[in-house]
């Protein structure tokens, strides 16, 4: 079975207003669902509202992320499962949920981690 990685940036998600209720229930549903059927991992989302710092490998610790890389943030969701056209569907639901497109990756899971 492969972990994919599916994934949205906090800019992808315009929810009108008053549909935000709606939104959170939709994609808890989703999850639920995903956990019931036993393919869930793991997801959740960045918190923004706590920067990101940059530690080295002396452990010195400096403000910000790389300056080079694109701000990463937004939601995600790790499910495993045993074929591409299943993470597509899961990945279409979620989209559906979120009110937002979906990106879909295969996930690098290092067994021993």
């Amino acid at each position: 079975m492969t972990k994919y990685l599916i994934s949205f940036p906090s800019a992808a998600m315009v929810v009108p207003e008053g549909e935000w209720e709606a939104v959170g229930r939709d994609a808890h549903a989703v999850i639920d669902k995903a956990k019931a059927a036993g393919v869930y991992v793991f997801g959740g989302g960045i918190d923004e509202g706590v920067p990101p710092v940059l530690v080295a490998a002396d452990g010195a610790v400096s403000e910000g992320g790389y300056p080079w890389a694109p701000r990463l943030d937004g939601g995600f969701t790790v499910l495993e499962l045993p074929s591409r056209e299943e993470a597509v569907a899961w990945a279409a639901r979620i989209a559906k949920a979120c009110r937002c497109d979906q990106e879909l990756r295969v996930f690098g899971f290092d067994p021993q981690s």
